[in-house]
């Protein structure tokens, strides 16, 4: 599976990005699709997910209030958008995704360590 990350750059606080996703290599509809982001210096942190089908979607409690995530299955494509970004919200942002065989909790949705294919991330910058 082969990601390609695009969309970042640079907003000032409250600002809003639409990241894509685009997936080849694969069935895009048998794919569960991760965000991840990671600050200088800081472990790579869970973002959001959606799963196969997108009818399930799953966020950290630091963006789920600004935060979505879609999938276009057509398209072989993920969008999160993200609003009222912050100075906080600042990092390289990676698109994962993991082929499962059995159905993801929340917990496990959320997991770096569940992703086997990743994207080269785009980094994403908040002035205040």
């Amino acid at each position: 599976v082969q990601l390609q990350a695009s969309g970042g750059g640079s907003v000032q606080a409250g600002g809003s990005l639409r990241l894509s996703c685009a997936a080849s290599g694969r069935t895009f509809s048998s794919l569960v699709i991760g965000w991840f982001q990671q600050a200088p210096g800081k472990e790579r942190e869970f973002v959001a997910a959606i799963s196969r089908t997108g009818a399930g979607t799953y966020y950290a409690d630091s963006v789920k209030t600004r935060f979505t995530i879609s999938r276009d299955n057509a398209k072989n494509t993920v969008y999160p958008q993200m609003n009222d970004l912050k100075p906080e919200d600042t990092a390289v942002y990676y698109c994962a995704a993991d082929a499962p065989t059995i159905y993801y909790s929340a917990s496990e949705i959320s997991n770096v360590k569940n992703y086997d294919y990743w994207g080269q991330g785009t980094l994403v910058t908040v002035s205040s």
